[in-house]
């Protein structure tokens, strides 16, 4: 048997946004009761879809905005529970992956070479976006995690750069991943009215996705004319889609597409992967 040279280099891993659902939304009873099954099941599947367990993760999650870019730089960061009105019992949910200060540094670096401005935080620990959707990729919270925020300024481009910037990073086994919604106006969820809305950016979202990498970044740096764009991402409420450009920025020259999508309290929401 031939056995693989051991200077090979690792395998490049692909860059994912997946949704996170709504709050503690998997973790408790729901009405309909399956509203958020299939989500959970394509969440608890995308560990065994890798190409091999990934080193560490980077996370950008909607649910922290800087004014420059900011990564997670503690040993073993806290949860923040940043959702309001749940069962007691989802204030007690836990995730105890370690962080990984000297990936932040790594982040930090990349960034700073690129021209953006970047910085550590030692206090600050995971939020629902990180800890909700990766309780059920990686249930056994084993795998180290470095939070990257988004900026507060809500610049696709500025986005996008930031994954250009990380990209290297997939080939030293690091997973890249944006959290968030690819539809998220809170007025729009369980109005039927809405349903041919998120289905028309959905649609715009999906073939964005799957174009050529450089048509793929010019038309999300434009998504604002998108079908149905600001009805499914109000303005400046566009945090929850930001992942997203983040996560083709460092997707670089990999092809995209979508690989889950399910109609959720009267809205389609989808997950891709580019690589």
């Amino acid at each position: 048997m031939t056995r693989q040279h051991e200077d090979a280099p690792p395998t490049r891993m692909p860059t994912l946004f997946v949704p996170h659902g709504a709050g503690p939304c998997f973790f408790m009873e729901w009405n309909p009761v399956d509203a958020w099954d299939k989500m959970a099941a394509f969440l608890k599947g995308v560990a065994a879809s890798l190409p091999q367990r990934p080193r560490a993760i980077v996370l950008v999650s909607g649910h922290w905005l800087e004014r420059k870019v900011m990564v997670t730089a503690s040993t073993s960061p806290e949860l923040i529970y940043d959702y309001s009105g749940f069962p007691a019992h989802t204030y007690e949910l836990r995730y105890p992956a370690p962080g990984d200060p000297a990936l932040a540094t790594r982040l930090v670096d990349l960034l700073g070479k690129a021209g953006i401005a970047a910085g550590e935080d030692p206090q600050r620990g995971y939020d629902h976006g990180v800890f909700i959707p990766l309780k059920l990729m990686f249930p056994d919270a084993d795998v180290p995690v470095v939070q990257l925020s988004l900026r507060s300024d809500l610049n696709a481009q500025a986005h996008i750069d930031i994954g250009h910037a990380i990209a290297p990073l997939r080939d030293e086994g690091v997973l890249i991943v944006g959290s968030g919604m690819s539809f998220h106006n809170m007025q729009g969820y369980g109005d039927p009215r809405f349903a041919p809305i998120s289905d028309a950016f959905d649609h715009w979202l999906s073939e964005t996705v799957s174009a050529a990498p450089a048509q793929r970044d010019a038309l999300l740096q434009q998504w604002t004319e998108a079908p149905s764009a600001r009805l499914c991402h109000p303005p400046h409420g566009e945090e929850h889609l930001l992942p997203l450009m983040v996560a083709a920025g460092a997707g670089a020259n990999s092809s995209g597409r979508k690989i889950f999508s399910d109609r959720v309290m009267q809205t389609t929401l989808s997950a891709y992967q580019f690589g």
